[in-house]
């Protein structure tokens, strides 16, 4: 795309990271981005590992992925995507790929296609919130807590999200007590995407893994970063209900039903601006409080 703006090459980047590379017949070679992180962002592999079957796919549109989260993924390192062609029928295809790193599998992921077909049509309704043009950006909402969050804070960021209300960090810093286990919040590529629904789609699922988890911490005190809180995914579901563009505003309605023995459970489904459900998903995520020795 080649735009000069800093956000804007965020999005570029990340187009670039989800541009696998072809070594061999099924398996692909994906890079992680050049910051400080400890390991790799869950939703780089879920994005880059639909990449790798989608790449092996000649006719339908994803509709559904399961995966699951096995070891932490290291960011200093490229990831091997070994796509296994598990089946090719007339209506559905079924890919399975196995993310590999230091020799060992990090992640495994099932995604199926379908070909387009017609028939029943209903949907849960959208629930009401304001136009995200009228919300705070990421930036604005947190402004208070830049000096806390670092360079997390500066980072060019190439998903645009838009909270219909304050997130946990802001509610705890205001004095409010815990609210419900609920969160709203816009997303939307910063920037226009090729017309490819598969990148769509792979975009979306990596945007899926930024803030779910989040609605489980909402009832309690914490926030994601609190030291002797870790919290990590693993296990996350897609449905892809009706096409979706990344780069147009969506809406994240996220809720966690249950949260017990460290581990909690986050859903949430994705509106178009226009209304209709496209995309619902599941994840669970390890909430583990750790005790640090005193002293």
């Amino acid at each position: 795309m080649g735009h000069d703006d800093p956000v804007t090459k965020a999005l570029d980047d990340l187009i670039d990271l989800l541009d696998l590379e072809a070594i061999e017949v099924n398996i692909f070679r994906g890079l992680s981005p050049q910051e400080e992180r400890q390991r790799v962002f869950g939703g780089q592999v879920a994005g880059q590992a639909l990449v790798a079957a989608g790449r092996t796919v000649e006719s339908g549109r994803v509709h559904s992925l399961h995966a699951y989260f096995l070891r932490p993924g290291d960011p200093n390192v490229p990831i091997l995507y070994d796509v296994d062609r598990i089946r090719d029928g007339r209506s559905f295809t079924t890919r399975r790929v196995v993310a590999i790193q230091h020799g060992r599998a990090i992640f495994n992921l099932s995604a199926s296609f379908h070909v387009d077909e017609t028939g029943f049509e209903h949907q849960a309704p959208m629930p009401e919130a304001p136009d995200p043009e009228s919300l705070p950006t990421f930036a604005e909402r947190m402004a208070p807590f830049a000096e806390k969050m670092g360079d997390w804070y500066h980072r060019p960021r190439p998903i645009d999200q838009r909270h219909v209300t304050d997130p946990r960090r802001a509610r705890r810093a205001q004095g409010d007590g815990p609210g419900p286990p609920h969160q709203k919040v816009w997303m939307r590529a910063d920037g226009t995407l090729p017309d490819d629904p598969m990148l769509h789609a792979c975009v979306v699922a990596y945007a899926s893994d930024m803030t779910l988890l989040d609605s489980i911490v909402m009832p309690h005190q914490d926030v994601w970063d609190d030291q002797g809180l870790m919290m990590a995914s693993l296990d996350h579901a897609m449905w892809f209900h009706r096409p979706i563009r990344a780069d147009e505003w969506f809406l994240y309605d996220q809720a966690s039903p249950s949260a017990n023995g460290a581990r909690g459970l986050a859903t949430g489904h994705i509106f178009t601006q226009d209304g209709r459900l496209a995309v619902t998903v599941v994840q669970e995520g390890l909430v583990r409080k750790i005790s640090r020795p005193k002293g």
